[in-house]
This record gives structure tokens, sequence and C-alpha cells, in this order.
């Protein structure tokens, strides 16, 4: 059984509501094989990055950057993963009052250092709330659980 570890920053009911419909499309009834656990990042440990086999990112922009507990993540997992999680397939999704590019390129670069490897571009929920970021969240789980179960990623 293959696991997918969501990493994912929800401090408010939308985020909330985007986390959990990136469990949902993980957990679509059409893809066998693949399991998702959900850690909040300051509970998220390098032991559990190195033990699964895709991981998806999920933070809020604050002031033009990832959350803390999101960098605190990333402080915190670095080292010890550094070198053992090479071509770990990655996603990220971003809820951002602005534009959210400094949080994509902060991640972006904390990853290409880990050497990771994006399986499709950042889904970016900018602006004012709309009910497609939902959509999306879902949409962007299924195609990663359903790409590791094919064996694309």
């Amino acid at each position: 059984m293959s696991e997918v570890l969501l990493v994912s920053h929800a401090p408010s009911p939308h985020t909330r509501q985007m986390t959990e419909a990136v469990l949902r499309g993980a957990r679509h009834p059409d893809i066998n094989g693949v399991e998702i656990r959900w850690l909040p990042p300051l509970e998220a440990q390098a032991q559990d990055v190195l033990a699964c086999q895709a991981i998806i990112l999920g933070t809020t922009e604050n002031f033009g950057y990832m959350s803390g507990a999101m960098k605190d993540f990333f402080d915190r997992i670095y080292y010890p993963c550094l070198d053992h999680t090479d071509a770990l397939p990655w996603a990220l999704f971003v809820r951002a009052g602005n534009d959210g590019s400094g949080t994509r390129s902060g991640i972006e670069r904390i990853v290409s250092g880990l050497n990771w490897k994006a399986v499709q571009a950042p889904l970016m929920c900018v602006g004012d709330w709309r009910e497609e970021f939902i959509d999306d969240c879902e949409e962007l789980g299924m195609t990663l659980a359903a790409g590791l179960e094919a064996g694309i990623f």
C-alpha cells in the first residue's frame, strides 16, 4: 500500500475545507492501493516524510510567504530528509489573499534543494473565496493518488 502524506496548515474554516477536499479526492472510490494521511505541519516529522511515497503540501499565504508552521516543518525535516527523499513526488496548494508568489517560490526553493519531483504546477487559490477552490483541491488529491497508484509518479 502506497502512502500519500498531506502536510497542510488549515487555520481557518476555508483552508480546512480545502484540506478535506484534498483528502476526499485522494480517497476516491476508484483509487485502490493508496492511503492518505493528514498531519498539520507542527505535528509532521521527518520520519513521516521518509515513510511516504508522495507528499502534498498546503499552506496559507502569510505576509507574502508560507505560514510559519509550514516553515517550521521544513526547518525540522530538511536535513534528515536530504539525500533520502530524492524524486519524492509532491504537489502544493496555496490559499492566498494576495498573489501567493512569495509562498510558491519559497516552497519551490526548499523542495528543489530536497530534489523532490513536482507532479503538477502548484494550485494557487488566490483572492476572494470561491467554491471552485474546493473542486480544484479535490482534483489535486485525486490526481496525485491516481498517478501514484498507476505508477506514473
